[in-house]
């Protein structure tokens, strides 16, 4: 086996089989991991042309209720940066990063009980949010409220959610039992499935470098395949100061420029993120070069906000922008999409999804 007999079996439509799929995840002969980096750059060209999409990242509360073991915001940590940003705080980033070009703006919290408490109007705060910046902005946008009820999921999309960001993290459920504390594993799974039922696009993410091994990963892109996300993302983790797992030594991202390669493969006309939140603008040719076509977590300087991996890096000095990307655009041969080219994307992803689900439910 070589990797250029799996790329050929690729090309011809082959379904590519774990021993497949687990040599391309483990390469690291340069030459062959240049190869598969060719091949994915390659599909994404042929799938997207030069057109990379941009998100802004409003991380507007770090409060959260849960007690995942890699976050830093996890509610034990008492080494946390705290902040519940106010409406003209929220309102103010999202205006910025319209004005900069971005094409969806990601509004994310961690599960905040002021937002989701059905008691004191919280399902409510969250709605009006929404649907104040989508009033103010008129971009597209994603939501990552954490786990949320179902029925809440339809008034998400109605207040002018586009997607419903939720990540499993890993797919194999005792490795996630160990991450994600007092969490079940089906419940935010269906939650997910939910979603693409009320009109929602749904984004998959995994986290690598966590005790993942080849198989995890395996398993979790097949998931993800089950899942019908339009959006599939993986991210090297990041030791977290004041969580159980800050002294893990952090891994090198190499695996995580594979599997964004092998998602390239398996899932030609996705989106696939580089997310500027592990190593920063330094980390974000590669990631395009692995075959990337969504930029992600774009901050506008001097607002307060947080990454989620790197909650200072690059942000105070403005790299984390539209306009300090471009250098790196450039270098890849890439170019920022136009808004209108987002909205198409958009909206044929959304008739496909509607299409997909009326054949599930007809069968």
């Amino acid at each position: 086996m070589n990797i250029k007999q799996i790329l050929f079996r690729n090309r011809c439509g082959a379904e590519l089989s774990h021993a497949e799929l687990a040599y391309m995840l483990e390469l690291t002969d340069p030459a062959e991991r240049d190869a598969l980096f060719r091949e994915a750059r390659r599909i994404r060209q042929q799938n997207f042309g030069p057109e990379v999409f941009l998100y802004g990242f409003v991380y507007f509360s770090t409060y959260c209720r849960n007690g995942c073991r890699f976050c830093g915001f996890r509610s034990q940590n008492r080494q946390s940066i705290r902040y519940r940003r106010s409406r003209e705080e929220i309102l103010e980033a999202a205006v910025r990063l319209k004005d900069s070009g971005v094409n969806l703006l990601d509004l994310t919290m961690g599960e905040d009980p002021y937002y989701l408490n059905d008691g004191e109007r919280g399902y409510e705060r969250l709605l009006e949010l929404i649907r104040a910046v989508r009033e103010e902005t008129g971009l597209p946008l994603m939501v990552s409220p954490g786990i949320v009820p179902e029925r809440l999921l339809p008034y998400l999309r109605e207040a002018g959610a586009d997607w419903y960001a939720l990540y499993q993290e890993t797919h194999t459920p005792a490795l996630y039992d160990r991450l994600r504390l007092d969490q079940p594993y089906q419940e935010r799974w269906e939650r997910k499935l939910s979603a693409r039922r009320y009109g929602l696009l749904v984004e998959e993410g995994l986290l690598t470098g966590v005790g993942d091994t080849t198989a995890d990963q395996i398993h979790s892109l097949r998931q993800m395949e089950l899942l019908g996300a339009r959006q599939v993302r993986t991210m090297t983790f990041v030791p977290q100061k004041g969580t159980p797992l800050e002294n893990v030594q952090a891994g090198s991202c190499s695996r995580e420029l594979n599997l964004i390669a092998v998602m390239r493969l398996l899932f030609p006309n996705r989106l696939i993120p580089a997310s500027l939140d592990v190593e920063g603008l330094q980390g974000l040719k590669s990631r395009l070069d692995a075959g990337a076509n969504v930029v992600t977590s774009l901050i506008p300087p001097d607002a307060g906000l947080a990454g989620v991996a790197q909650s200072e890096k690059d942000i105070g000095d403005g790299a984390r922008t539209v306009q300090g990307i471009q250098p790196v655009l450039a270098r890849c041969g890439l170019r920022a999409a136009s808004s209108k080219q987002y909205a198409q994307w958009l909206d044929v992803a959304h008739r496909q999804d509607c299409r997909n689900e009326r054949k599930r439910v007809s069968v």
